[in-house]
């Protein structure tokens, strides 16, 4: 269900079929060891994943990263690490997918570690698989895995609320997949005066919203208004989401305000990040909640019609030199 109208006023290779050897083992590692940093390309596409303009990086070698790729889902491969009587090697979750069945020569695998590839692993180093996003960091082998969960420079996934986008990217790109694709409304500065109707306010469902971008100290903030159902009752709820990481979001404030007839709602807080998702942050109940019966008090007239206007304000904290009193940056 939408509102009826809105106004803005403002499967690589398998491995080599001969056995693994120590000897090959150490030629991959002073290989890698050995390798210098070269420029990747700036425009990579990995599935879902779009990379626009990324720096020049350090890359895994490329020998040593397909041994210790699995076959079968091309992922990384952690202990335990599995192979056939061939030294064919898998990683362990997709060993319990392939019916015992070694996916390179067919032959039954068995349960044997290639405890030598898992030794290896512990003394190499790799870049974040973000190294391409900007990421300098390298880590050891084993390190990498838990640093990339939480890396920085992990793409963003999409902040549109109204489907099941599976779009991931950097800002950026999201921004403008937004725009194009979602048809949402971009509009630049830090204030905002928003006019929501519905011609039915009796009809309430979960997921029914209004999304809108802003652009303002050089960021983007994303707007939503809602109506779904908490508990039994029908409520309308306002946040502002921030498009970047939490420890930036923790610098800018924003308040909304709701009202007619000579009464009003008003709500300041901080915006969460759009590393939260969208239902994580709607069920905290982080933002201006309207009961079904206020939001129909602000429409006015007979109350069967929605006309709520909601206005709001962003701004920046900015902590003065000499005082150390942290002052609000209001953009004009």
């Amino acid at each position: 269900m939408e509102f009826d109208n809105i106004e803005c006023v403002s499967s690589s290779d398998g491995l080599d079929e001969d056995e693994i050897h120590h000897h090959n083992l150490q030629h991959h590692l002073h290989q890698f060891a050995s390798s210098k940093p070269h420029n990747v390309n700036n425009n990579h596409n990995n599935g879902n994943t779009i990379v626009v303009g990324g720096p020049p990086a350090i890359a895994p070698a490329t020998s040593v990263h397909e041994l210790l790729e699995c076959p079968v889902c091309t992922n990384s491969m952690y202990p335990p690490i599995h192979q056939c009587h061939n030294g064919h090697t898998l990683c362990s979750t997709c060993k319990t997918r392939v019916q015992n069945r070694c996916p390179t020569c067919r032959q039954e695998l068995g349960d044997i570690r290639c405890l030598a590839l898992e030794k290896v692993a512990e003394s190499l180093e790799f870049p974040c698989k973000f190294y391409n996003l900007g990421c300098p960091e390298i880590f050891p082998y084993y390190s990498k895995l838990k640093h990339e969960a939480i890396c920085n420079f992990r793409p963003y996934n999409c902040p549109y609320a109204g489907s099941e986008c599976s779009v991931v990217g950097d800002i950026p790109f999201l921004v403008a997949h937004l725009r194009d694709d979602h048809k949402v409304d971009m509009h630049t500065g830090c204030t905002f005066n928003h006019r929501y109707v519905k011609s039915n306010p009796r009809e309430v469902e979960n997921a029914t919203w209004m999304l809108t971008v802003f652009h303002c100290f050089g960021q983007y903030f994303c707007l939503h208004f809602e109506a779904f159902q908490l508990g039994m009752a029908p409520v309308y709820m306002a946040f502002l989401r921030f498009m970047g990481d939490e420890t930036e979001a923790r610098n800018y404030t924003y308040s909304l305000e709701v009202g007619g007839h000579g009464r009003k709602l008003t709500w300041e807080g901080t915006p969460q990040s759009v590393r939260d998702s969208h239902r994580k942050v709607r069920d905290s109940h982080d933002g201006l909640i309207i009961q079904r019966n206020m939001a129909l008090f602000f429409s006015g007239g007979d109350r069967k019609e929605l006309k709520l206007r909601v206005t709001g304000r962003i701004w920046k904290e900015q902590q003065n030199p000499e005082t150390g009193v942290c002052i609000p940056n209001l953009c004009s």
